[in-house]
């Protein structure tokens, strides 16, 4: 290609966007010749003007600010409701100083007009949105709620402000909501029929949240699995075991199966057995065993526990000991269970009470000579062939 050839396409495309800002800065292709000089003019001119609109703007703004905070104490305002007005009055200072600028660089009047609607709506929602997060909080508190239910409350508000903000927003400039919810539902529609087992465990998680049969912090048994609750999100809960160990179970499975809540009460009733000999008193190993529940720490003393024959087995009398302990000590239900029965064996020593274990006694009559005689056992021999058997006779002939 030639080098005047290049450097034409190059002066094309300079005098191209050379005409496109003329263009961009209100010129008119009509005219013959393009006259820059009035157009910089004009432009400093609208520059001014824009910066004496947002200088006006900036100055009400601050003297709202400084209003807001010198009448503070005298109409008792707090930390949040003092951010919630200045976050109101810097919002309204943005969108005039758009509209204001807007206005000054040749925008169409219904597109400042939209603006103008669109932005209100949208400072409409946006205080909703800022104001919902402390009226769920207050409703729930008045019911006796959880912080489960409100963070899920909160989220779900905050979702149908924002969807609906922004169709009111796109509805100012002109877009079809309906069809554009429409097509969201059909959208929604085959999202859920390709996510159904989230769904169910999204909607087990909302009724486990609303029936509250556990709470974060309760001490659960559902299915092999036990645990305190330490998390009970949309879809699954989270329990963490003794070993430290978190089990994640989704929150259908946790919906339609058995779940044992430990710490629903205010106390909560354990036992163990204990055995001893026959031959020992019954009233003396009781006492002995109630004396140890008194000296721990752990074992309340009302209600009342109780140590009662339970059973008279082969080996010995069974005792089944009941003690009542608080919420809190349902995670270190086994070391305590160890511990009294530890405790128990030691003190049932020291008071010489046996504990029995499987064993067997043999008795002999005391008249009988030692050793015992005893006889020779007889024995047969017998030959087994293909058609008859054979007597030992028989087979010495052969």
């Amino acid at each position: 290609m030639p080098i005047a050839s290049v450097t034409d396409f190059f002066k094309e495309i300079i005098r191209d966007l050379h005409t496109s800002l003329y263009l961009a800065l209100g010129g008119s292709i009509d005219e013959e010749k393009l006259d820059w000089s009035s157009k910089a003019v004009e432009l400093v001119s609208t520059g001014i003007k824009i910066l004496i609109l947002l200088a006006v703007l900036g100055f009400f703004y601050w003297l709202a600010i400084y209003i807001v905070k010198q009448s503070r104490t005298k109409i008792r305002l707090n930390e949040r409701r003092t951010k919630i007005i200045r976050s109101v009055l810097r919002y309204i200072w943005i969108v005039a100083s758009l509209i204001a600028i807007m206005s000054q660089i040749n925008f169409e009047p219904e597109t400042v007009k939209a603006t103008a609607k669109a932005s209100t709506w949208a400072g409409i929602y946006y205080v909703l949105w800022t104001s919902s997060g402390q009226i769920i909080h207050r409703v729930l508190q008045h019911y006796g709620l959880n912080a489960s239910i409100e963070q899920l409350l909160q989220n779900i508000l905050s979702v149908l402000l924002l969807v609906l903000g922004l169709a009111s927003v796109m509805a100012q400039f002109g877009f079809d909501i309906v069809s554009l919810v429409a097509g969201l539902g059909i959208v929604g529609l085959a999202v859920g029929f390709a996510a159904q087992s989230t769904l169910a465990n999204f909607i087990a998680g909302i009724t486990i949240l609303l029936e509250q049969s556990f709470q974060v912090g309760d001490w659960i048994h559902i299915n092999e699995n036990e645990g305190r609750v330490v998390l009970i999100a949309l879809r699954t809960t989270h329990i963490l075991t003794r070993d430290n160990i978190t089990v994640i179970i989704p929150n259908s499975n946790v919906a339609s199966s058995e779940v044992t809540n430990l710490t629903s009460k205010n106390f909560i009733r354990f036992d163990i057995r204990v055995r001893i000999a026959f031959e020992d008193d019954i009233d003396t190993a009781r006492k002995e065993i109630s004396q140890v529940l008194t000296d721990t720490e752990v074992v309340l003393s009302r209600p009342e526990t109780s140590v009662t024959v339970a059973e008279i087995g082969e080996y010995g009398v069974f005792f089944i000991v009941r003690f009542w302990v608080k919420p809190a000590a349902v995670a270190r239900m086994p070391k305590i269970k160890e511990g009294l029965t530890e405790d128990i064996k030691r003190a049932l020593d020291a008071a010489d009470i046996s504990t029995p274990y499987p064993h067997m006694r043999l008795l002999m009559p005391k008249d009988v000579e030692y050793p015992i005689a005893t006889k020779p056992f007889a024995t047969t021999t017998q030959v087994v062939s293909d058609s008859l058997p054979l007597t030992k006779n028989d087979a010495s002939k052969q």
